[in-house]
């Protein structure tokens, strides 16, 4: 595991080479492909609990 000094050699050297500019547009793009993924995921969760709710209203119609 990589000490502070070297972390800090590390972030030296990705910033020579990929400028801040890019280092900053990445960051970016890794940011809202996140929010894309939970967002994602939290429409999965809404549909699967419309599809259970559906279920079960369905179930107590066939009850009656």
């Amino acid at each position: 595991m990589p000490g502070t000094p070297e972390l800090i050699l590390i972030i030296v050297i990705i910033v020579l080479l990929f400028g801040v500019g890019r280092i900053s547009k990445i960051s970016g793009e890794i940011g809202s492909s996140i929010k894309a993924f939970r967002d994602g995921i939290a429409s999965e969760k809404d549909k699967d609990k419309k599809e259970s709710e559906t279920i079960e209203t369905s179930d107590t119609k066939e009850e009656k």
